[in-house]
């Protein structure tokens, strides 16, 4: 039984969420491959073959590559898919692209999201927002699975030395292209990568008010900024700070929530931080009922305190 991991990068270096995923595939048992889908990925596949516990590394290098478009890296998956039990890709935009073509395409069921490895063919994933866990067996004979990277502690970026293999790139799809992008520069922390978060919710009245509010607050802390649902869509926030089931799932050492009341969306995204500290005035927010530090106050005052304190 061999597992193949699809690596999530950048050509240069792995991205974080990979690692996760790799601690899921060495669950599952067997050896462990990884595939680094790229243009000029040489820096990527050999960051990959550093990467603890993975055997093999398979370099598919080729232009229609270079952005991850989903269509072409679903192919290459596809060229290379019999010789493996379980196929796994991060639970990420770019994993939740691809992951579904492959399982289409191999005519099997996809398993969503798994948080736990029971057996090599049974899982556990979350459903109703959380609040239930589901056992998921699978008879396919290839398993094709997406992680939820705060599942599982991320395996040691060093310490491997896994052999590398050239694989034979497959032609461009044709289907789609890359245009552009538009990335927002930011100093702060990637939000799902943060180990500290602070975010703000409706309480906060405004776009002016959340970041005069929050921004301190994640200044002093190193922090990453979030917020939930009902913030981005008043446009308090932009929507690449939502936190919640619809948003972006996180897990870090420590969040903060600020005038968010703790509705099970967002609860879905953030309840298993390592340490939750929630600010509201009401006393009956759902919120209080995951946190470990909870503070009945109104955050106008107590945040500017807080910073202040620290």
């Amino acid at each position: 039984m061999t597992v193949l991991v699809i690596a999530e990068h950048d050509n240069a270096a792995i991205k974080g969420a990979t690692l996760n995923t790799v601690t899921a595939a060495l669950a599952c048992g067997g050896d462990v491959h990884v595939l680094v889908a790229g243009h000029n990925a040489a820096g990527a596949a050999a960051a990959a073959a550093q990467i603890a516990g993975v055997a093999k590394v398979l370099h598919a290098d080729a232009a229609g590559l270079a952005h991850g478009l989903a269509e072409n890296v679903a192919a290459q998956v596809l060229a290379i898919a019999s010789n493996y039990s379980h196929i796994l890709f991060p639970a990420t935009a770019g994993g939740k692209n691809v992951a579904p073509r492959v399982a289409a395409k191999l005519d099997v069921a996809q398993i969503s999201d798994i948080t736990k490895v029971v057996s090599p063919d049974t899982f556990e994933r979350p459903i109703y927002a959380g609040n239930a866990i589901a056992t998921v067996q699978s008879q396919d004979a290839t398993k094709v699975i997406t992680v939820r990277t705060t599942g599982f502690d991320a395996a040691a970026a060093t310490g491997g030395s896994a052999a590398t293999e050239t694989a034979t790139a497959t032609a461009d799809a044709g289907k789609s292209s890359f245009v552009g992008s538009e990335i927002a520069k930011s100093d702060r922390p990637e939000l799902t990568a943060a180990k500290i978060i602070v975010s703000g919710g409706r309480a906060l009245g405004s776009k002016e008010k959340f970041d005069e509010v929050m921004t301190p607050l994640a200044d002093k802390l190193g922090a990453a900024i979030g917020a939930s649902r009902a913030a981005v869509d008043a446009g308090y926030a932009p929507n690449d700070l939502q936190v919640g089931q619809t948003g972006k799932i996180v897990a870090p050492q420590l969040y903060v929530a600020a005038g968010i009341s703790g509705a099970i969306q967002h609860l879905a995204g953030m309840k298993d931080s390592k340490v939750i500290v929630a600010i509201n005035k009401d006393a009956e927010a759902p919120i209080f009922s995951v946190a470990d530090y909870g503070l009945e106050a109104d955050l106008f005052a107590a945040v500017p305190e807080l910073v202040k304190a620290l």
